[in-house]
């Protein structure tokens, strides 16, 4: 099966399980859904992960990890999601649609990080509506071989976010790479694109639940 029809499965099957399990909003409609698979696609214009091993935080109902698996069939892909149900949905939507490169994880991303077997091993960090910025950076930047990208969806509030990240990056040995714009789900967005330049102290991730509780 082609990527396209592949994303048409993927789209039916979201929005079939979502009304028995809440993977994104209930209130959702196909239309809504659609631009949300857009926004996953943003990625895909400036980045390649063919041949990459790129790890998802917070996949959620796959979003944009699923997506972006789909797309770059020869990439290698770790999702990353700690609640059972939603784990489990992706799972079966990986052996659904036959998608040897995804692999999913169900565990917190701070035990994550802090694991020799995931540590610096990834070429790309996708994070999508999980956290602001000052939390990710301490949740991806573990994750990333030194020169890697971490990637995260952000809205119109990026500027401020930025701002709030600025003693994060430097601690955990990030700066930011790049900034995208472009217009989507009704209004402005920004991938912002976040390079490991050196390597994470071992203190980071702290323990789980304190990233977010304290912030750097």
């Amino acid at each position: 099966m082609k990527k396209e029809g592949k994303l048409r499965q993927f789209q039916e099957l979201l929005e079939r399980e979502n009304k028995r399990v809440n993977l994104v909003s209930k209130q959702m409609s196909r239309e809504d859904l659609e631009k949300h698979f857009e926004d996953c696609l943003e990625f895909a214009r400036y980045w390649d992960a063919t041949g990459k091993l790129v790890a998802d935080i917070g996949s959620g109902g796959g979003l944009p990890g699923m997506v972006l698996a789909i797309v770059f069939s020869e990439g290698k892909f770790c999702l990353i999601e700690a609640d059972s149900k939603k784990s489990a949905f992706l799972t079966m939507a990986g052996r659904e649609l036959n998608l040897p490169n995804v692999r999913v994880i169900t565990e917190r991303v701070e035990a994550i990080g802090r694991d020799d077997g995931f540590r610096a091993m990834f070429d790309f960090v996708l994070v999508r509506a999980v956290a602001r910025l000052n939390v990710l950076v301490e949740y991806g930047l573990p994750l990333l071989k030194r020169g890697g990208l971490l990637v995260a969806w952000k809205g119109r509030n990026c500027n401020v976010e930025l701002k709030e990240a600025v003693r994060a990056l430097e601690v955990i040995g990030g700066q930011v790479k790049d900034l995208k714009a472009y217009c989507l789900l009704g209004g402005q967005r920004y991938l912002v694109a976040i390079e490991k330049v050196k390597e994470t102290p071992e203190a980071y991730p702290t323990r789980i639940g304190v990233p977010e509780k304290r912030p750097l």
